[in-house]
């Protein structure tokens, strides 16, 4: 009897293999499209990840700048502080200069203006002056 369960030519098995068939195929899509989104997903991690490390690298770039600005201007500061001082120095250097110039140009004006009154030049103009003054 089981010979005339089999003479439909493939029955049951036949529509089985077809329905696994289908089945495999509908599993092997589901796969595919799977795999498609776990590459996209991973795609978009990357691009996450360029994108945070590129917003961490400015970040630090940024502080960067900031610290070389900051010390950059500490250093600037005590450059201005020590060159102040520097023309402080070179101030009353010249200052004391200056004064010593003035005392010698004063001593030597006075030794002039007295050589001047005490000279015998002096005393012959004074006469030819009052000479010519007096009628």
């Amino acid at each position: 009897m089981n010979k005339g369960a089999n003479v439909g030519g493939g029955g049951p098995t036949a529509a089985a293999a077809a329905a696994a068939a289908q089945k495999q195929k509908s599993l092997l899509q589901r796969v595919d499209a799977d795999i498609g989104n776990i590459v996209d997903n991973y795609g978009f991690i990357v691009n996450a990840a360029r994108v945070h490390a590129a917003d961490s690298l400015l970040k630090l770039v940024s502080e960067l700048k900031q610290t070389a600005m900051f010390s950059g201007f500490a250093s600037l500061n005590d450059h201005v502080e020590q060159r102040t001082e520097e023309f402080t120095k070179q101030t009353e250097k010249t200052e004391c200069m200056l004064s010593r110039i003035g005392e010698e140009a004063a001593a030597s004006l006075k030794d002039l203006e007295s050589h001047y009154y005490s000279s015998a030049e002096r005393t012959s103009s004074l006469l030819s002056y009052n000479q010519e003054t007096m009628p």
